[in-house]
C-alpha cells in the first residue's frame, strides 16, 4: 500500500494537467498512488492519462458534480496514511511531496500541511503561506500578492492549509467526516470547502502546520474563476459562519456586519459587471441558507470558544497580512476562466 493518495481533481484544462503530470514525475518522493477526479470534463482526461501515466486511477463522472463530491468519491476508494490534495493548475518543486510527508511525520498532531504556494505568472510571488480566518468572518491567503523574501519561512501552526495544495492526515479525515460519510461539506460544491474542513479539524482538536519547503506554484483562476467564484465565495462564507463556526467564536458581529455589507454595496455600484452581479446573487444565496441553518450551528464550552477564537486574525493588529478578500476579488476580475 502507498503511503499517500495523491488526488487530481480537473474539469477539462488538459494542457494545465499535462504540465502538472511533468512537473510531478521529477519528484524526489514516488511512494504514492495517483487519482485523477475527471468532474465531467468534455476532453478526454482517460484518453490523456493512458499516454502519460498509466498506472494512474481515472474516477469519471458524466456531468461536473462539484468539487467537493468528487474529492470525496476520491478519498473513499484510497485507503493510503495521508491524503495529498493538487489543483491541476500548478506545478510542484521536486521536492515537494517529500517535504508534505516529512512535515506530517515529524507533527502528529497535525491533521492537516499547508504548502509554500507562489504564482504562476510571477514565480516570486506568494499565494498562500498557510490560510487565516478574520475576525471580520472571511478567509485569506497568508503573504498573497507579497514578493517571498524569506518572510514565512518558519514552520509553524496556522489556520488551514490551501486546498489547492495540501496533505491531510486520514484517521484525522476519519475523525470528522460528515454524518453522511462526507469528508469535505458537498453543499458548498466548490470554495471554502477547505475552510469548512478546517474548522472541523480545530473542533476535534487537530492542527494544521505550515511546511515552507513544500514549494508548489500556482496558476490562479486558470479552472475556476470570474462569475464562478464571485458566486460561491460570496455564498459559501455565510454557509461556513452558519454551519462551521461554533457560537461564541467570532467576537464582533458589528464589525462583521459592517465589513460585507461594504462588500455588498461595492458589489452594488459595478452591479453592470458579471462579476460583482454574480457576487451579489451569492451573498443574498448565502444570507438565505445562514439564516436556515443558524439555530443548528455548532456548540461548544467557553473554555473551547476561547481556545478557538485565538485562531482569528485581526488585520488591525497584523498589517502585515492583505486583507481577506482579495483572492477573491482577483479571481472575480477574472472573467477569461472557464
Amino acid at each position: 500500500m502507498s503511503r499517500v493518495d495523491l488526488i487530481i481533481p480537473t474539469y477539462n484544462g488538459s494542457d494545465w494537467l499535462r504540465a502538472c503530470l511533468r512537473s510531478l514525475a521529477s519528484s524526489t518522493f514516488t511512494d504514492y498512488q495517483l487519482w485523477v477526479v475527471d468532474d465531467g470534463s468534455s476532453e478526454d482526461i482517460r484518453g490523456l492519462m493512458a499516454s502519460i501515466n498509466p498506472s494512474a486511477k481515472v474516477i469519471r463522472f458524466e456531468q461536473n458534480v462539484g468539487l467537493a463530491r468528487g474529492l470525496n468519491v476520491a478519498v473513499r476508494r484510497g485507503n493510503a496514511e495521508y491524503v495529498v490534495l493538487l489543483n491541476n493548475d500548478t506545478e510542484v518543486d521536486a521536492g515537494w511531496l517529500a517535504a508534505l510527508v516529512s512535515c506530517a511525520d515529524a507533527n502528529p498532531s497535525a491533521a492537516s500541511i499547508a504548502s509554500k504556494m507562489r504564482l504562476m505568472s510571477d514565480r516570486a510571488r506568494l499565494h498562500s503561506a498557510g490560510d487565516y480566518f478574520s475576525v471580520r468572518g472571511m478567509p485569506g491567503n497568508r503573504g498573497v500578492w507579497m514578493l517571498d523574501t524569506g518572510q514565512y519561512d518558519d514552520m509553524r501552526t496556522t489556520f488551514s492549509a490551501c486546498g489547492g495544495a495540501a496533505l491531510y492526515r486520514r484517521t484525522a479525515l476519519n475523525d470528522v467526516a460528515l454524518p453522511n460519510d462526507q469528508v469535505f461539506d458537498e453543499r458548498l460544491f466548490m470554495y471554502c470547502e477547505d475552510v469548512d474542513l478546517g474548522w472541523r479539524l480545530w473542533r476535534a482538536g487537530w492542527q494544521c502546520v505550515f511546511c515552507p519547503d513544500a514549494l508548489v506554484y500556482h496558476a490562479l483562476s486558470a479552472t475556476g474563476g470570474g462569475t464562478l467564484a464571485s458566486y460561491y465565495v460570496s455564498r459559501n462564507v455565510w454557509l461556513v459562519i452558519a454551519r462551521s463556526i461554533p457560537a461564541g467564536v467570532l467576537p464582533d458581529w458589528r464589525r462583521i456586519a459592517a465589513y460585507h455589507l461594504g462588500r455588498f454595496l461595492r458589489d452594488a455600484r459595478h452591479i453592470r459587471q458579471p462579476a460583482a452581479r454574480a457576487s451579489l446573487r451569492g451573498t443574498l444565496a448565502g444570507l438565505w441558507h445562514a439564516a436556515r441553518d443558524w439555530r443548528t450551528r455548532p456548540r461548544v464550552s467557553v473554555q473551547e470558544q476561547r481556545r478557538l477564537r485565538a485562531l482569528l486574525t485581526d488585520q488591525r493588529l497584523r498589517p502585515g497580512l492583505p486583507d481577506a478578500a482579495t483572492l477573491h476579488e482577483s479571481l472575480a476580475s477574472d472573467d477569461s476562466a472557464s
